[in-house]
């Protein structure tokens, strides 16, 4: 089971912006909120992110690198990935793979990606 994970990142007040209508639709509540973070607790679990340094802001995320490729969260339904998809449409978000959406990552697989303000790649997948 997983704990918890930690996103630094380079704008906290974009990163809220971004990341509270999603997590809230997925039943993620806020857990914990300091000037520097917040973190969005679903059962056992949370997602942490805080605000990097202005200091290590020199070199931009890019998931291509070492490290973090993206985060997955599982969606209720088929029904629950198309509510989202319209959301991120509606709210200017690009939603990756279009021309094999929402199949992008097979015939059996029905999910919308998409990226958050520091282009970490999201992932919702249905059953």
């Amino acid at each position: 089971m997983l704990h918890h994970v930690e996103i630094y990142v380079s704008n906290l007040k974009e990163t809220i912006k971004f990341w509270e209508w999603f997590l809230d639709d997925l039943g993620y509540e806020v857990f914990q909120k300091w000037d520097a973070g917040i973190s969005w607790k679903y059962q056992e679990t949370y997602i942490v992110f805080v605000q990097t340094e202005e200091r290590f802001l020199d070199v931009p995320y890019h998931r291509c690198r070492t490290g973090l490729n993206h985060l997955a969260f599982h969606a209720k339904s088929k029904e629950q990935v198309d509510e989202i998809t319209l959301k991120l449409k509606e709210k200017g978000i690009q939603i990756l793979y279009t021309d094999k959406h929402p199949y992008a990552g097979g015939e059996d697989y029905y999910a919308v990606f998409f990226e958050d303000p520091d282009r970490i790649k999201v992932e919702l997948v249905a059953p």
